[in-house]
């Protein structure tokens, strides 16, 4: 895949086939092609101004905004390694990324002015390279001294490609993507061009859609999931992307109809947001063809709740390191319920014993990557890089079985599963169970010490809204579905459950909480 060619060229050919397109909508105002691209070059040519060269790296940090997709792409047009970062991580977190990555110039959001100067004493960004960037928001703090104004340098760079002595390659690294740290730091997945546009190929032929259609999402472009399966593949298909600065469930219903979207994706817990707000059953979903969401266990009841709705969603399964692996056909969403779906055009996957060997149909196992989409590896970390991979297959970290249909059915994360009394116990196989009773919204289980068993588990229960259920209701709901070694021994109810900014629940959070009781 080594040929000189690069992310950017995706918004450079969509202006040059339809200039006066309607590439996305931010917060209902219009952005063409051609001013997404002009952007982007500007971007691109205030990066070589500025002595950014290919292979640097370059931090951003903002909640949704047109200019992050300018960067992004003006990034890819001249090699810079695009580095996003999680505006919900406070100071300690955002410096000891900015230092792994090693990077020299710095975009971020006003909003963020506070965490970025308590920690830029200690960051290797060159002086002179950092940009502010106004937000939406009202009240906010003005640009400092110390930073330029993102509009005024990038505004005054003339809008034409910019000229690159050293071509981008499709093997060269696009972006650094920081993954969550379960244990230890986080670390830096580096994608390629060349993986990302083999990712694109993959998202298209799931979502069978056309330049027509508009896509609605509201997720966090820092995450893989939305700069990675929903932005780019919708640049790179010439659709029109409703975007907004961050998720709000009531509006999410509202732009369905506002906007007629086609193409709709939102995460799981999301979903019950938006099912839970009732908005969605005050507005006209009839334009919508295709619901894409994942990201975490999606119990029956939410298929079946979107299914009333005329919504049929389409689960899917994917990491940073290998985004978009798999995803369900709309014709087996039903018939094949509990599955994540069908393994992509682009990617291989396989079940793997505990010595590496191929597993047969419904043997738990590693699910196991292999293809262009995987990743090229850690940023820095060679060691991490190979055991992360076993024979040039990637290790997800993900257990799973496959039926004989081919059909992939996620089990847990093998770092979750706990052991009582000798036997493996799988969380999500008994949060399964939990948040099919009518009065549970959702259900996390950890598994923690005990000095009978070794390990038990500790349900942290969230009933539906305005529902109240006993720890008996509970019990009593798990009795017959699960063995009995598999029932937590502590069931808690609580008002929410921490989640990270992709709306998955921070279990290690739930594991400090528990602890500090102790």
């Amino acid at each position: 895949m080594d040929a000189p060619w690069d992310v950017g060229r995706i918004i450079s050919k969509r202006a040059g086939l339809m200039p006066d397109k309607l590439a996305l909508i931010f917060e209902d105002r219009p952005v063409t092609f051609r001013e997404l691209n002009e952007g982007a070059n500007r971007f691109a040519r205030f990066l070589q101004a500025r002595g950014m060269e290919k292979g640097d790296r370059l931090v951003f940090i903002a909640l949704n905004c047109v200019e992050f997709l300018e960067a992004y792409l003006g990034c890819a047009k001249v090699g810079v390694v695009f580095v996003p970062l999680n505006w919900r991580l406070v100071g300690p977190e955002l410096e000891f990324q900015i230092n792994d990555c090693g990077a020299r110039m710095m975009v971020f959001q006003d909003a963020f002015l506070g965490s970025v100067d308590l920690i830029r004493g200690h960051l290797p960004v060159d002086e002179d390279k950092y940009l502010y960037l106004k937000g939406i928001m009202p009240g906010l703090p003005e640009r400092p001294s110390w930073a330029k104004d993102y509009h005024e340098a990038v505004g005054a760079m003339p809008p034409d490609e910019p000229v690159v002595e050293d071509p981008v390659r499709m093997d060269d690294p696009l972006a650094i993507v920081y993954t969550s740290g379960v244990t230890g730091n986080p670390k830096g997945a580096v994608l390629s061009h060349g993986q990302t546009y083999f990712k694109n190929f993959q998202v298209a032929l799931y979502s069978g859609g056309n330049s027509d259609d508009v896509v609605l999402a509201q997720l966090p472009l820092f995450h893989s999931g939305g700069i990675f399966i929903v932005a780019t593949p919708s640049l790179m298909g010439g659709t029109t992307m409703i975007m907004r600065a961050g998720f709000d469930p009531n509006q999410f219903a509202e732009d369905i109809q506002k906007y007629r979207a086609n193409v709709v994706f939102a995460l799981t817990t999301m979903w019950r947001f938006i099912l839970d707000s009732g908005k969605l059953d005050q507005v006209d979903k009839s334009s919508v063809h295709t619901v894409v969401g994942g990201g975490e266990r999606t119990p029956p009841s939410l298929f079946k709740e979107l299914s009333k709705r005329g919504l049929n969603l389409q689960q899917g399964f994917g990491q940073t390191e290998c985004s978009a692996m798999t995803v369900m056909p709309k014709e087996d969403i039903l018939r094949k319920m509990g599955s994540v779906g069908k393994p992509g055009f682009f990617v291989h996957l396989w079940i793997a014993g505990v010595t590496g060997e191929p597993l047969q149909s419904g043997e738990i196992g590693e699910i196991m990557a292999r293809g262009p989409t995987v990743m090229s590896g850690y940023w820095n970390l060679p060691q991490k890089t190979e055991d992360a991979f076993f024979n040039g297959s990637l290790r997800t970290g993900d257990l799973g079985y496959m039926d004989e249909e081919g059909f992939l059915y996620i089990v847990d994360r093998a770092k979750e599963m706990y052991r009582s009394g000798g036997e493996n116990v799988y969380p999500a196989e008994v949060e399964k169970v939990l948040t099919s009773h009518p009065k549970i919204a959702n259900a996390a289980i950890i598994g923690v010490p005990d000095d009978k068993w070794g390990e038990t588990g500790v349900a942290f229960i969230l009933p539906m809204l305005g529902q109240k259920i006993s720890e008996e209701d509970v019990r009593e709901h798990l009795q017959g579905k699960v063995a009995r070694f598999k029932h937590p021994a502590h069931i808690r109810f609580v008002t929410e459950l921490p989640l990270t900014a992709t709306m998955k629940i921070r279990k290690a959070a739930l594991k400090e909480e528990y602890a500090k009781d102790l």
